[in-house]
């Protein structure tokens, strides 16, 4: 197999896991969310799924 072949494999099967979105907090904190987070206007939380799958809320103030 030609070496830039393999390259490129490795590179796509990369980007799958390019896909974790970070949310920087007030205080210090990082937390990873699986998916894209998003802002609930009604409530003022922000929503997102963390590593082990579960939904999680915030305040937006907060972030």
């Amino acid at each position: 197999m030609k070496p830039w072949i393999l390259a490129l494999l490795c590179a796509l099967g990369l980007t799958g896991c390019a896909s974790d979105y970070l949310i920087a907090t007030t205080d210090g904190q990082m937390l990873s969310a699986e998916s894209k987070p998003e802002i609930d206007d009604e409530t003022g939380l922000l929503s997102y799924e963390d590593a082990e799958g579960n939904e999680q809320q915030i305040p937006r103030s907060s972030v």
